[in-house]
């Protein structure tokens, strides 16, 4: 039963990504190079179809129980795979997406899941009280497109969407939580059988389809993860695209631009002219990612040791010196590169 629970997910994610790039002409899932395309051929698009397809079947074959007691969470997820698969497809305006997340976000809430605490400091719960939904809400919107914004380049979505979800497999061992554990290791396989495609040089792409649904299933499984761990340990094992994010919009401000207006001045990128690898690129923010995972690791560690004094707010205050830092340094790279 174990090895089917894992085997499962990677071969039918696997047979899924494979007939969507055989047909992928056939079905118009063919992705166009733009001006902020860093390929220069026409690559299928929507790999999300597969693996998420791939990832409730399993689930609802192997767990049925367990998806049943949680339909509502599962709803929630199925509603962001429809609407990024119709992204993919035809363009589906920003506030529709966000209307989506909202609306998926109650369904959470629906089951239970949702933010109704910062953390312990100095002996006092930081209770959201009545605007715990409205801050689930822009929580999981945030990261849910933080997410997306760094798939736009070979194998890196997924890459550290597997760290990041590697980890959490990890809360749910020792926290012996069979919920967060599973939708971790289902995640993680399916994306397995993914990567296999979408390593550089890549046959297919996430699509919205994918990178929404992996950003909003990661954004559940780190609420659920916040009755076991402090809240500020989750801006470690999420930190590359919470960091990306926030230095793009940052710089755009700066520059009397939109926030929003897509451009190719996200970490990635910068990189990317800087390396001239794709795979390099790739590989140094995935295991940059790794690197901040551990340090989650040993700031979960001290905070069990000192629970009320002033470590999770040091911790805070580091990793807004951390996005400082990266502002000023890629800022500096993208002005020589």
């Amino acid at each position: 039963m174990i090895t089917i629970k894992y085997t499962l997910p990677f071969l039918l994610s696997f047979l899924f990504i494979y007939l969507l790039i055989k047909y992928a002409s056939k079905i118009a899932i063919l992705d166009i190079p733009n001006d902020r395309s860093i390929h220069n051929d026409a690559i299928p698009r929507s790999g999300g179809i597969g693996f998420i397809s791939a990832f409730l079947i399993s689930f609802m074959l192997i767990e049925f129980s367990l998806f049943m007691q949680h339909i509502y969470m599962f709803t929630a997820i199925a509603i962001i795979f429809i609407v990024g698969f119709f992204d993919d497809y035809k363009h589906v305006a920003p506030k529709t997406k966000f209307f989506a997340i909202a609306i998926s976000t109650l369904f959470l809430y629906l089951d239970n899941i949702y933010i109704n605490s910062l953390g312990i400091y100095f002996g006092f719960d930081a209770t959201l009280l009545y605007i715990s939904i409205p801050f689930t809400v822009f929580v999981v919107s945030g990261f849910t497109n933080a997410l997306n914004l760094i798939d736009g380049l070979d194998g890196l979505a997924v890459g550290i969407s597997i760290v990041i979800l590697a980890t959490f497999a990890y809360v749910g061992i020792v926290f012996d939580d069979e919920l967060i554990f599973l939708l971790s290791t289902f995640t993680i396989s399916v994306l397995v059988a993914f990567m296999l495609f979408n390593w550089s040089p890549a046959k297919i792409f996430m699509g919205d389809s994918g990178s929404l649904t992996i950003g909003f299933i990661i954004s559940t499984i780190a609420i659920l993860s916040i009755k076991h761990i402090h809240p500020v340990i989750i801006l470690y094992f999420a930190a590359i695209p919470i960091i990306d994010t926030i230095v793009v919009m940052l710089r755009r401000i700066n520059m009397k631009r939109s926030p929003f207006l897509a451009d190719k001045t996200h970490i990635h990128h910068i990189l990317h002219r800087f390396f001239g690898d794709t795979k390099q690129t790739a590989i140094f923010l995935i295991l940059a990612q790794l690197i901040f995972c551990f340090l989650g690791y040993v700031v979960a560690r001290h905070i069990e040791h000192y629970p009320n004094g002033l470590f999770p707010i040091a911790m805070i205050f580091t990793f807004f010196i951390l996005i400082a830092m990266a502002y000023m340094v890629f800022t500096a790279i993208l002005k020589k590169v």
